[in-house]
């Protein structure tokens, strides 16, 4: 399967399937504990790409990566696991109309970093957008 479409439609489609996560994960953590509730998502997600990497015949032998690669792949996969936990805690905990909202501040601080450790360009379009977020985040918070 192949899609036609760029990085713009592939993040239109994370953050469609994210909002998807935020409603589907409330209803689900009503019924069990968060923490069981992020296992059971979290080998959904492992079958899934399994069978979208078959389908695909993307396996391979991981020859030519740097230990820094796989490195940051590992502590990518304990952040996100971290970020799971937290997530759907939060959601058990609290109306999905705020939690998700809030999560979201991850933006503002993946451009922060964007610009302050992997040297992508500062723009003033960009920094507005994510002051917009930060902005939108405090107002949910008052």
């Amino acid at each position: 399967m192949h899609f036609a479409f760029g990085w713009q439609g592939f993040a239109i489609g994370s953050a469609v399937f994210a909002a998807l996560t935020a409603i589907l994960g409330k209803i689900g953590v009503a019924q069990l504990n968060s923490n069981l509730a992020t296992l059971v998502r979290t080998v959904v997600i492992l079958l899934v790409t399994a069978a979208i990497v078959s389908a695909r015949g993307e396996w391979q032998k991981p020859e030519g990566t740097s230990w820094i690669g796989w490195a940051a792949l590992i502590a990518s996969g304990v952040t996100t696991g971290l970020s799971w936990l937290c997530y759907f805690r939060a959601l058990q905990l609290g109306p999905v109309s705020m939690v998700a909202p809030i999560d979201k501040m991850s933006v503002a601080l993946v451009m922060l970093a964007g610009w302050l450790v992997l040297g992508e360009p500062f723009t003033l379009k960009g920094a507005l957008g994510g002051g917009c977020i930060v902005a939108g985040t405090l107002i949910l918070l008052l």
